[in-house]
């Protein structure tokens, strides 16, 4: 607490000295500002601003109280009038208030007395909201909490972006430049705003929201409160969330809004809706029940005049209904009527007996009691979108020509469903009768054909031609060089036997030597390969697109006659499996090699799952997948099981089972269910197998396996047995490793909805000290006997399936229940 004047060069800490007050410059300028910034911290990161359209020219500035209670900035110490002062209201005779500076940084006006707080910061926030503090409106001190940008990042003054939370009809919040509405987040679901699906992440933020009649306000408080984390509203009109990474010294970004063009408000014009599902397709669609109002503008792709209720609609008539619109962010809720006493049922009910209703949906659709709540929507509508994977339903009211269009009913919906099954049994008749001629007439082809005793020139088959169409579409993959036979030939030395790294259940992989001396890494799909068609153009689309410096590079790709063969980037080191299931190679790594690697591999993850253009699921993530560059540095690799999801997509089925027992997740390997936790389980695994050096198929007690070899020992506080011996005791820090032991049981739990994403997972392995949750039980703790030894490697670049070890196998062909 403080009393006495500031000087320029004076600084207040607050109790933990997490935050510091007192003067500032920002950038090479000398003007001073007076503000909070984070102590803790090496990069001057402000937080909140004082005087910030009144910046002092020199270092003559004083801070003290006035003679009526204010805390005061001054433009020098014999300054009579301040430049910027608190709003403590005139009714202390005898002002005794302190200033305190808290953990959280707020800075309050307080009574050391009587403990009451007069003024504080955290009421009047500048660009920057910090955890646990309120944001919105409180009508017993009529306080409306809300941020406004800075004006360029080294001037502090009002900008002209503000973000606030608009409670007039159906809270939710607001981002506008200047006067123009620039994006919301749409209304409050019960445990997310609905258009923020990334919303969800319950290791780091405890989430409080407060909807009554006293007040409207949101808070975002820390679980573990030495995550150092701020929301930053910028000048360009961008909201983002950053962590301090202590150990690289920076601060990491990992969200920001708005971030794709279904984000922009108002971007499909009235009654229309944006969706992104379908990349090659125009975004912008009407609503049910609406029509473009210039249909040559939409032909343009332009949706800004919007859509109108189609000329020949008839509503209240008591012939209408509701199609229902899916995974969708509803429209602007400022003007919808509420009602939070009522069902969804009863709130159709409402909605057709107004005739101005045009649409409803419930209030909290994700509460624990299921729907709750009515929202009634009455004349145009705006900014909506929808989701793959996330946001709510949507009821739109039509009349019953439209309601057969969209949803089909009774009768001519069953005949309809009909037409459909009986179209599809004659498609897929006719399909096989053309399949079954072509495989007849290439088998007849191939009796005929002379094999070519030297490579010949490049001739492709009509499988090969379709592959170098969908290559040369540029639309859907970078250039991609395709290699001639004969250089790849001469580059691996006709494929000897010496130049083969490693093979594996779908074909070879050689090393190679262009003639412009760059090392290659060629995988040769073998005929018989398990790896179709479609898996090798899977893998080249995929990976030809993605760009990290933990993936593998694909560097061209061959396809003649018979063949098919990936180019690669050659990886001196091999596998990652090459060096932790051999013992001699195991001893060269010591625990920061193996931190980066486990840290390396989650970013590669991350990748796939969050940042790339495309949301990709490994499907087989397991050592022999991961690659080693000379500095040791991981690259995941072997796309051809991946699958593509949309944006918001984060989990799919199939009857097809692929990838590898002892790192399939159980929901995947039993009933063929897939999503971005089956490769955080995958990731789990590797963290243990990582440590410990040990394959998770070995056997322990006869039953066990490693993880519940693992999840005994941690059970019995005994967690520390199971690291490699092999490692050099003084490259590691104790309670580091028992870290990671923790995050790869987090990540290995039974339930697919206990496991962290990979933001968590990259966020807890980044951060020293981190409050983990108790992991529950780990899935498949039991092992098979078997009387094989366990040890060796699985092959070389990237090695394959050699050996007989359970953990080590690939499905290809198996059935989900």
């Amino acid at each position: 607490m403080r009393r006495q004047s500031l000087r320029d060069g004076d600084v207040i800490f607050s109790e933990g000295k997490r935050f510091a007050f007192g003067f500032f410059s920002l950038g090479n300028s000398k003007l001073r500002y007076v503000g909070i910034w984070y102590a803790q911290v090496s990069e001057l990161t402000v937080v909140w601003v004082a005087n910030r359209d009144h910046p002092i020219n020199d270092t003559s500035g004083l801070i003290k109280f006035s003679s009526r209670g204010n805390l005061c900035v001054y433009g020098s110490v014999n300054g009579t009038e301040p430049i910027w002062s608190t709003d403590v209201l005139d009714t202390i005779s005898e002002p005794a208030l302190v200033a305190k500076l808290t953990d959280l940084g707020n800075l309050v006006l307080i009574d050391p007395v009587t403990g009451k707080s007069f003024w504080e910061s955290f009421n009047h926030p500048t660009n920057t909201l910090l955890p646990f503090m309120k944001f919105g409106f409180t009508r017993q001190d009529g306080v409306d909490r809300f941020m406004t940008s800075w004006r360029s990042p080294n001037d502090p003054g009002f900008g002209n972006i503000t973000y606030r939370l608009d409670r007039r009809g159906f809270p939710q919040m607001m981002m506008y430049k200047g006067p123009t509405l620039w994006w919301r987040t749409g209304s409050w679901t019960g445990q997310r705003w609905s258009g923020v699906p990334e919303m969800t992440n319950k290791f780091i933020f405890n989430i409080s929201f407060v909807y009554n009649p006293d007040e409207v306000s949101i808070t975002y408080g820390v679980l573990n409160p030495l995550v150092i984390t701020r929301m930053v509203l910028n000048e360009t009109g961008t909201l983002q969330r950053f962590t301090w990474n202590g150990k690289d010294k920076k601060w990491i970004e990992f969200w920001s809004a708005p971030e794709e063009k279904c984000d922009n408000y108002n971007h499909c014009g009235l009654n229309g809706y944006c969706d992104l599902t379908s990349p090659d397709k125009f975004e912008c669609s009407c609503l049910p029940g609406y029509e473009p109002k210039t249909p040559q503008a939409w032909s343009l792709r332009d949706a800004s005049d919007g859509c109108k209720r189609r000329d020949t609609a008839s509503i209240c008539n008591k012939k209408e209904g509701f199609a229902k619109l899916k995974r969708v962010k509803v429209p602007n809720t400022s003007a919808v009527s509420v009602d939070m006493n009522i069902t969804l049922k009863e709130c159709e009910k409402r909605c057709l007996k107004n005739c101005t209703c045009v649409a409803y949906a419930s209030a909290y659709h994700e509460s624990e009691d299921g729907a709750k709540g009515c929202l009634t929507w009455h004349g145009d509508m705006v900014d909506t979108r929808t989701y793959l994977s996330s946001g709510q339903d949507f009821y739109l009211r039509v009349d019953k020509a439209e309601l057969a269009r969209w949803n089909g009913n009774g009768s001519s919906r069953k005949r309809r469903l009909f037409v459909i099954l009986i179209s599809l049994i004659v498609v897929v008749m006719l399909l096989m009768i053309i399949l079954l001629f072509f495989i007849r007439k290439r088998r007849e082809s191939k009796r005929h054909r002379k094999p070519p005793s030297t490579f010949a020139p490049s001739s492709f088959d009509l499988e090969d031609s379709f592959i170098l169409e969908d290559l040369e579409d540029k639309s859907r993959t970078r250039e991609l060089p395709l290699f001639e036979l004969s250089t790849i030939a001469a580059a691996t030395n006709n494929f000897s036997f010496q130049n083969k790294l490693g093979a594996g259940g779908f074909g070879s992989v050689y090393k190679g030597v262009l003639q412009n001396g760059l090392e290659i890494a060629v995988k040769r799909l073998s005929t018989n390969s398990g790896q179709g068609m479609e898996e090798f153009k899977n893998e080249v689309k995929l990976i030809s697109k993605l760009q990290h410096r933990n993936l593998v590079r694909i560097l061209g790709c061959c396809v003649e006659f018979e063949e098919k063969m990936l180019v690669y980037e050659y990886l001196p080191n091999k596998s990652l499996d090459y060096f932790i299931f051999n013992e001699e190679r195991r001893a060269e790594l010591d625990w920061p090699k193996r931190m980066g690697i486990i840290r390396g591999i989650g970013r590669g993850i991350l990748y796939l799952h969050q940042d790339s253009r495309l949301r990709i699921i490994h499907r087989d993530l397991k050592a022999s997948n991961v690659l080693l560059d000379n500095e040791m540095i991981p690259k995941i690799a072997d796309f051809g099981m991946a699958r593509i999801f949309g944006g918001n997509q984060i989990e799919g089925s199939t009857n097809r089972v692929v990838g590898t027992y002892g790192y399939m997740s159980p929901e995947y390997a039993m009933d063929g269910q897939f999503s971005i936790k089956s490769d955080v389980y995958s990731f789990g695994i590797l963290i243990l197998e990582i440590i410990t050096g040990s394959k998770n198929s070995t056997i322990y007690n006869e039953a066990s396996n490693l993880v519940g070899h693992i999840w005994d020992l941690w059970n019995k506080g005994e967690a520390t047995k199971i690291m490699d011996e092999l490692m050099d005791k003084e490259t590691y820090d104790e309670s580091e490793v028992m870290k990671c032991i923790h995050i790869g049981l987090l990540c290995v739990q039974e339930n697919a909805s206990d496991r962290p994403d990979m933001s968590a997972v990259v966020f807890m392995l980044g951060h020293n000290a981190i409050d983990l949750p108790s992991p529950k039980h780990p899935a498949f703790t039991v092992g098979r006997k078997r009387n094989v030894k366990n040890g060796g490697n699985s092959g070389n670049w990237p090695s394959g399936e050699t050996g007989s070890s359970f953990n080590d196998v690939t499905l290809t062909n198996v059935e989900g229940r």
